[in-house]
């Protein structure tokens, strides 16, 4: 479940720290008080694409935080995406919004967009105020289908994908290998030129690496000998024996010059062990200028066959492999032709038989799952109301089969069962929306649902059958939300207030935890307006007197 929220510096939060409980958890607030924003900054945490203006004017960055506590269960399915809660079996998920960029982590571990959703799919499940309308999609109604009978479908709708996919492979391949006989002929020319082109180089594996050390030698060696001799010749003619022939005829006159001439005679003999040393070196040297352009050539030949077939001598020898396949395929036309078709067809006879089952399942299924719907409609003020599920076999297959389900409704008696699209209105479609989270939260294992805005276009009794829902809901999961009806408010196992204050020239939005008097003073505002009478008061406490014995009963 969600723990706590923690929001700095996001609109006009400047921060806001809210610890939820389990059960129902109620958000409410005067409108424009910013309710939207603490789901808002839930939805940034989760990945959400962030608003330009969402960082609070006058701060450089936003950040929030959630905190989760997994069961064992959840820390398994957490495992396979390799996140580990710690020893307490918490998840934080952050996320810091920055003027130009945004980064998310798990547990202090960045994580990129995909992978944040993967993770917090299995933690949390957000009803935002107009998701209802995703109903209106027919697509939907099947992916509902599919996870109310996941238990029963789940390893089919795997067959199926599997069995798809080897079907489209297949079905390309048919595609691939049509065409006329001239075409074909073309491509075996074209095939055999390639092969022979790669056998011929005769690569060796580690061969491109040699042959460019010894290019590397060769070039370089190229320039050693070249300034050697340059530096052999310096010495040769730059000689010191001219100077001591000069110093040897003045030396008898004075005796200090004895040392200039020892000195010299060092450098002669120094110079000649140099000279000595060059010479033994350009002798033990040699440079082939031919197989220097031999060694350029058979490199330029590689380089030229990675170009084409593949970066390294493996990638072009994977290729020689599959041009001799498709080579061999070609020659070979009509066997080919004929075995490829024949596992076409078993493929496609093996697909038809899964689809088929897979169709058998979730029309079962869809019975089982319509009667609850129906049975949730009647409890969320639906009186007359009949539910099903239509099911239309489309033209071609796909991997989850060749089902379009649908949901139909009738809302008033003797009229016909039609789309939901053509039926409900907002309001209805989100108590629909309402009832089928409601089935599903039984085979739903995401722990934290969030209602935003539930309530839209309902009052009265049909309120009330909301919130006695959403409880039935609660027992089972956490749940969070935001309404503006005391009749949903008031079923609360936690209540929180949002408001919005002025200080100076800041407006700041405050989120707090209500205790039980202050719940009944919200209901009261909730119910009453700007005037709030003892009257109202009294009605507030009977509301949660009244929801309590509701509690007790269920």
């Amino acid at each position: 479940m969600l723990l706590e929220l923690h929001v700095k510096n996001l609109a006009l939060i400047e921060r806001a720290d809210v610890e939820f409980g389990s059960g129902l958890n109620i958000l409410t607030g005067e409108t424009g008080a910013g309710k939207s924003i603490i789901i808002g900054s839930v939805n940034l945490a989760l990945g959400q694409k962030a608003p330009k203006d969402i960082i609070r004017s006058g701060a450089e960055q936003g950040y929030v935080e959630l905190v989760f506590s997994v069961n064992e269960e959840r820390k398994k399915e957490l495992e396979k995406y390799e996140i580990y809660p710690d020893e307490d079996g918490l998840v934080i998920v952050t996320r810091k919004l920055l003027p130009t960029r945004s980064v998310s982590k798990i547990n202090d571990e960045t994580v990129t967009a995909a992978r944040l959703r993967q993770v917090t799919g299995l933690l949390i499940d957000i009803h935002g105020q107009h998701e209802h309308q995703s109903l209106l999609h027919v697509s939907k109604h099947l992916e509902i289908l599919d996870t109310f009978a996941k238990s029963r479908t789940s390893l089919l709708k795997d067959q199926v994908a599997e069995a798809y996919r080897q079907y489209k492979t297949l079905e390309a391949a048919l595609e691939e290998s049509g065409g006329d006989q001239e075409s074909r002929n073309r491509e075996m020319d074209f095939l055999q030129f390639e092969i022979s082109e790669i056998e011929a180089a005769e690569l060796r594996e580690g061969e491109e690496e040699s042959l460019t050390e010894q290019y590397r030698r060769y070039s370089h060696g190229r320039r050693i000998l070249e300034s050697l001799s340059r530096a052999y010749e310096a010495v040769e003619t730059e000689g010191v024996g001219q100077a001591i022939r000069q110093v040897n005829e003045v030396v008898s006159y004075d005796e200090e010059l004895k040392g200039i001439q020892d000195q010299l005679y060092d450098v002669e003999s120094i110079l000649n062990d140099v000279r000595h040393a060059i010479s033994v070196y350009l002798d033990d040297q040699t440079f082939d200028e031919k197989e220097m352009a031999q060694i350029e050539e058979r490199l330029d030949l590689i380089h030229g066959l990675q170009a084409k077939y593949g970066g390294t001598i493996r990638q072009i020898e994977k290729a020689l492999e599959e041009k001799k396949a498709r080579l061999e395929k070609l020659e070979n036309y009509d066997e080919y032709r004929k075995k490829t078709e024949k596992e076409y067809e078993q493929v496609k006879e093996k697909l038809e038989k899964l689809c088929g089952k897979l169709s058998k399942e979730r029309k079962s299924a869809a019975k089982t799952l319509a009667d609850q719907i129906k049975k949730g409609l009647v409890d969320l003020n639906f009186l007359d109301v009949d539910f099903s599920m239509e099911f239309k076999r489309l033209k071609n297959f796909t991997a989850l089969g060749y089902d379009e389900a649908e949901f139909m409704i009738s809302t008033n008696p003797g009229e016909p069962k039609r789309s939901l699209g053509m039926v409900a209105s907002g309001g209805e479609l989100s108590r629909v929306m309402l009832a089928i989270k409601t089935v599903l939260a039984d085979s739903d294992a995401i722990p934290t649902l969030i209602f935003d805005e539930i309530d839209t276009g309902i009052s009265g009794r049909t309120a009330q059958k909301v919130s006695e829902q959403l409880a039935v809901i609660s027992k089972s999961h956490q749940v969070i939300c935001i309404t503006h009806l005391p009749q949903i408010a008031a079923m609360a196992d936690c209540h929180y207030e949002i408001a919005k204050s002025a200080e100076g020239k800041k407006t700041t939005t405050r989120i707090r935890k209500l205790l039980e008097e202050e719940m009944i003073e919200e209901l009261a505002r909730l119910l009453g307006g700007a005037q709030i009478t003892d009257a109202v008061r009294q009605n507030a406490r009977e509301m949660k007197e009244l929801v309590h014995g509701i509690k007790t009963k269920k």
